[in-house]
């Protein structure tokens, strides 16, 4: 977990290193348990059951958002709220909270705090009101309605306080200011609790201790407490307000922060803040107005989506993790994926806008705005910002850390910042494009900006890039990028047609975007093997990218030439193909010279991709229709259990890279929206090819 934003330093990331790490587990003391995990519907809440013999205990995670019209918290809370409670018998629970600051390289200090006899919290009665008893009874277990039932404030207070630190391999961050603040944040946290009584009145008793663990830099606290049914404890992790209130000289504007983000702790301001935030995501997630088949599975992913947009500017975090591998060993692929790539930005607003979800679309506009207006000095863009739309992003190694399951290196940062990859430029004006027609008419000077990026198209779109997939080789021209420097060209001049927008280089747009075209259909196919190559330089090596063409209505789907590419991707590798138990690689890692060694798992977003363009060639043949459902259903099972993806799947079915991962959320929501579609329509008869 990175505190308090996506790009800030991890407080917790057990994940990278089992000993250094940091971790906050409440776990049942019993042997023979089994756990079962799910979202409480319509939400980001996570809700994990814990089922023994003697009872049954249910912890549930959340982070607060304040429903639209609340009167009680107009201001979102920033804490975790861990609650434990047992709904059947009894349940005895061990807490463990280790901190490890600033990618466990900060040593903190632990004081916990005792109120004084005269300052300890009573005990105070408690009755949930008519407007609470809804998700009392439909959402949670929490029964406090009856009258008797108490709860009070626990006297303690764990307050970690990490120390300064010179890192003498440097910090990894933005020179931005902005960034700075947020890369750099390594704040003072208290771990605060409120226990719940029975109605009975008898009460559970948390005594918070100081523990040391091997390889920490600094004390946690732990503690292990019995629940009888009925009861519970309320566990909350924050930054303190002392520190978030360091900077502020004005006392009114300290009391103001009080007032606001430190109201007064007890039961019934954790039930409402419950509350808010189920009735939060419930509000935003029935704006989607689609309706088809995966319905479940594709609300998911868009309340993900939700989940990894930064709101402050609009732009959506590619993953909210960091250096989880692509392979398992030390090869090297692994990424820091917290900050916003244009490409999976752009997608983004389209799977969003799809499903009616419009408001992302226009905040992340907003964002598209601000980068076009700080172009690079050539007037391109580059391939990915922080979420603040920061330039800079230094990659860096930290080798303290073991990497998960011992792959290192682990690396914040991205060395790929600097990339030349042409494909953003479509992947943008199809996403503008769409919001134009879907959301939000262009306004002028949103057309200006993008304007401009049609003409450095038009300048820049025959030079070798480095491909949608990064690579860490050479250059190439790569199909993929070609294709989408054409869309590029072709939705600007769509919008000119459509919107009378101005644009004296219109006829120069119009001979480009042919010209690519005709050069794709004639140096990227390879007419021997029957496919659309992977570049221009390697018309041997196949690239699963290429089956975007019928997605960005680049080719029907059904032309001849995108069903002997599609077939020969649906061969398994040993016959020169792509795919493996319905599952895809991007490409053929012996053949491709990505400048990383070993073997990758099979690349989600392609499968989807993969579902997707046989639904659009299914006009002739309605086998492949079946095909892409099969497809679609066989995904969604490696998904894990509560319905998040990764980038990568290897070949036991688990999950490669970092996670959860827009990409794959994104491509899901777009092959499920496309195929139920064609489902949908009259069924076509089938035919030979």
């Amino acid at each position: 977990m990175c505190w308090p934003e996506f790009d800030s330093p991890s407080v917790f990331c057990r994940l990278l290193d089992k000993d250094k790490g940091g971790h906050f587990s409440i776990t049942p003391t019993c042997d023979k348990v089994t756990c079962k995990q799910q979202y409480l519907p319509f939400s980001n809440v996570l809700s994990t059951k814990f089922l023994a013999e003697d009872g049954v205990g249910v912890v549930t995670d959340f982070m607060h958002r304040p429903r639209p019209s609340s009167r009680s918290h107009r201001h979102m809370l920033p804490w975790l709220m861990r609650s434990v409670e047992v709904i059947r018998g009894e349940m005895e629970f061990q807490l463990e909270c280790f901190p490890a600051f600033d990618y466990a390289r900060a040593s903190h200090d632990l004081e916990i705090k005792v109120a004084p006899p005269n300052e300890t919290p009573q005990p105070e009665l408690h009755a949930a009101d008519a407007e609470n008893s809804i998700f009392q009874s439909v959402f949670m277990h929490w029964d406090l309605a009856g009258e008797g039932a108490e709860s009070h404030v626990g006297s303690q207070r764990a307050i970690f306080t990490p120390k300064p630190v010179v890192h003498e391999e440097g910090l990894g961050v933005s020179t931005n200011p902005e960034d700075v603040a947020a890369q750099t944040a390594v704040h003072q946290m208290d771990l605060r609790f409120v226990v719940g009584c029975a109605g009975t009145g008898s009460c559970p008793h948390v005594v918070l201790e100081a523990a040391d663990h091997p390889g920490r830099l600094g004390q946690g606290v732990v503690t292990r407490f019995k629940l009888h049914e009925g009861q519970r404890a309320v566990f909350i992790l924050r930054t303190t307000p002392e520190a978030a209130t360091a900077h502020m000289d004005n006392q009114n504007e300290i009391a103001l922060f009080y007032s606001r983000y430190d109201p007064a702790l007890n039961m019934k301001e954790v039930e409402d803040l419950l509350e808010d935030t189920l009735l939060y995501w419930l509000n935003w997630i029935r704006s989607c107005s689609y309706s088809g088949r995966w319905l479940e599975n594709v609300e998911r992913s868009a309340l993900i989506l939700k989940l990894m947009t930064y709101e402050p500017t609009g732009a959506v975090v590619a993953a909210v993790t960091f250096s989880l591998p692509e392979a398992i060993g030390v090869h090297g692929r692994n990424w820091d994926y917290r900050f916003t790539w244009v490409r999976d930005s752009a997608f983004t607003m389209y799977a969003l806008m799809r499903l009616g979800l419009n408001r992302e679309a226009r905040s992340y506009m907003s964002f598209v705005g601000r980068i076009c207006r700080e172009k690079n000095p050539d007037g391109g863009l580059q391939i990915m910002y922080t979420l603040r739309g920061g330039r800079d992003m230094p990659e860096l190694i930290l080798p303290h850390l073991e990497g998960y399951r011992g792959c290192a290196p682990v690396r914040i940062g991205n060395g790929a910042a600097d990339h030349l990859q042409l494909d953003i430029y479509g992947e943008l004006m199809d996403a503008v494009y769409l919001y134009n027609k879907f959301s939000n008419p262009l306004s002028y000077d949103q057309w200006v900006d993008v304007r401009a990026l049609v003409d450095y198209v038009c300048d820049n779109y025959d030079q070798p890039d480095m491909g949608i997939w990064e690579v860490r080789g050479k250059k190439q021209n790569f199909t993929y990028s070609k294709i989408q420097c054409w869309v590029a060209l072709d939705r600007g001049i769509r919008l000119v047609e459509k919107r009378d927008f101005p644009c004296h280089s219109l006829d120069r747009w119009r001979r480009t975007r042919d010209h690519i075209y005709e050069e794709v259909m004639e140096r990227a196919w390879n007419p021997r093997l029957g496919f659309f190559g992977q570049s221009y330089e390697n018309v041997d090596t196949l690239d699963a990218a290429v089956l975007a063409m019928p997605l960005v209505i680049f080719l029907d789907g059904t032309d001849p030439r995108m069903i002997k590419t599609m077939r020969r991707i649906m061969l398994p590798p040993h016959k020169g193909g792509l795919t493996a138990n319905n599952l895809v690689f991007r490409y053929n890692v012996v053949e491709t010279d990505d400048g990383l060694s070993g073997e990758e798992g099979t690349f989600s977003l392609c499968t989807f991709w993969l579902a997707e363009a046989l639904s659009r060639a299914s006009r002739i043949d309605i086998t492949f229709l079946y095909k892409a459902q099969v497809i679609i259903d066989e995904m969604i099972m490696y998904g894990n259990h509560v319905g998040l993806f990764s980038e990568e799947i290897d070949k036991s079915g688990s999950h490669l890279g970092n996670f959860p991962q827009a990409f794959t959320h994104i491509a899901l929501i777009s092959a499920a929206f496309n195929v139920d579609r064609a489902l949908k329509q009259k069924k076509p008869q089938s035919a030979a090819i």
